[in-house]
């Protein structure tokens, strides 16, 4: 976990912000939010909200006042728990938290790409227990082809599990399978007090933009909320097909959106934790594709921080987005253009720090661990600057003096080592050199250290009996399930 200290970077003026909040109050009263399921629908309803219902699907006109209220009811920040203690983490205030990749069908390794395999999916989460940077594998790091649809979950989840001992993300495809999460969460952790006293997983809750909450989300966040999980409200927003393309009415819709998904987990128990969510980018106008480290996505970006914290709530947004189909330049300064901001913005819960590729389709083996480099930098780039005696090096100025170099200082013998950040991907090896180790890209270097790691990859430790327990678990649900 990582804690931003630095001043914030707010573009939105007081009146901005008022013009913003006139905006979501109009949308949620006179255009209202959809909702897919009776039981979210029914809670609205004995909370005073107009409800116009026909077959389990409904549409909710809030009284915003009453919205607020709700969102209230949110902690401002609260810890994840892992089972390595270390690596428990605080969302929201200063910290920022990264996870990997999520939810790509794809893998690419150097030139091939194909569906990925579980085989992939325990890989790229061996990757992330490797690199302190991550403080997540995240959750569905790719979409193993090879496994059962009805119970895969089961798999992911046990190798996030036992091949991490970071926190991890739920399942959200359906309410079965965040009961499953739910289920093996607690064994884990030692029973459901021990994670309702303090949550083991996060999870993301996707709107199905413009403003609607499909059924199959809503089953899995209310599971989640009932068991005081964490639960991302985002809304999933590309300007021009699921927003219109002026950020400002974007902004005011992914407001509608978290919001009102705020609320539905408040009024099924009060006080348990949220996220305010944003995916938010921008189409091509003439293809019609997604891109990824836009100058409109990072002003989104930017602003969604700040909206954030006006309504004191911990935020997700941001990663190494990009659009590009392989690990090249585009890919490099596409995710700059989104990791940047995210730093700027203060994101407290960061997906897609690592790995993500050709819109989110694909994760890359090389794209991870080029991520990370980056991620690793920015880390360093955020940390404030110490200013005291010794970093001020009188002593080496009165040592070389007028014309002399302080290449062999004390001062400078004393701290080489450390001194300077020193990346594990990049090359500053003179020409000659370089050629002679193989003349190899960053790609290709980025390819090494993942072969590297995984090489040198060990499990990190865990009991034998909850092993055991949990295995039996998996083997009786994916039984049941019918695989």
């Amino acid at each position: 976990m990582f804690r931003n200290t630095m001043p914030r970077y707010e573009i939105l003026s007081a009146d901005a912000m008022d013009t913003l909040d006139a905006g979501w109050r109009r949308l949620v009263s006179e255009i209202g939010v959809e909702f897919g399921s009776a039981r979210a629908l029914e809670l609205f309803r004995q909370a005073g909200q107009k409800v116009e219902e026909s077959d389990g699907h409904g549409i909710v006109r809030f009284d915003p006042d009453f919205v607020l209220e709700q969102v209230a009811k949110a902690p401002r920040s609260f810890d994840v728990q892992a089972r390595n203690p270390a690596n428990t983490v605080h969302i929201g205030d200063d910290a920022m938290v990264f996870g990997a990749v999520y939810g790509a069908p794809f893998v690419r390794e150097g030139d091939v790409r194909r569906d990925a395999k579980m085989e992939d999916f325990r890989n790229l989460t061996r990757l992330a227990q490797s690199f302190p940077a991550l403080d997540s594998a995240g959750g569905v790091i790719c979409e193993p082809e090879d496994t059962p649809l009805d119970s895969r979950h089961l798999d992911m989840t046990y190798a996030l599990q036992t091949l991490t001992d970071k926190i991890y993300m739920g399942n959200v495809v359906s309410g079965v399978n965040a009961a499953d999460t739910i289920a093996m969460t607690e064994i884990l952790f030692g029973g459901r007090a021990s994670i309702e006293a303090t949550p083991a997983t996060i999870s993301i809750i996707n709107c199905n933009s413009p403003l609607r909450w499909d059924e199959r989300m809503l089953e899995a966040q209310l599971a989640y909320s009932e068991a005081n999980q964490a639960v991302v409200l985002t809304p999933f927003l590309l300007m021009g097909a699921m927003s219109p393309v002026s950020i400002p009415a974007t902004l005011v819709q992914q407001i509608a959106e978290a919001l009102t998904g705020v609320a539905l987990s408040q009024l099924v128990r009060p006080g348990c934790p949220v996220i305010f969510g944003s995916f938010l980018s921008n189409i091509d106008m003439q293809s019609g594709s997604p891109c990824f480290g836009t100058p409109e996505s990072a002003i989104g970006l930017l602003c969604t921080g700040q909206i954030a914290r006006h309504f004191g709530l911990p935020v997700r947004s941001g990663g190494g987005l990009t659009a590009s189909q392989t690990p090249d330049a585009q890919a490099g300064y596409e995710s700059l253009m989104t990791m940047l901001p995210t730093f700027l913005a203060g994101i407290n819960w960061v997906m897609h720090a690592a790995g993500w590729l050709e819109a989110g389709l694909v994760s890359s083996y090389e794209k991870f661990v080029l991520d990370v480099q980056v991620l690793e930098m920015l880390q360093h780039e955020f940390t404030p600057l110490e200013i005291d005696e010794a970093s001020l090096a009188f002593d080496a100025h009165d040592e070389v003096r007028h014309g002399g170099h302080f290449l062999g200082a004390a001062h400078t013998m004393e701290r080489f080592r450390t001194c300077f950040y020193r990346p594990f991907v990049n090359s500053s090896e003179n020409y000659e050199r370089w050629m002679r180790n193989g003349a190899k890209d960053a790609a290709a270097r980025a390819r090494d250290v993942a072969h590297k790691k995984l090489d040198e990859y060990e499990p990190p430790p865990l009991d034998d009996a909850i092993r055991e327990e949990l295995t039996e678990y998996v083997t009786r649900r994916r039984r049941e399930l019918g695989d």
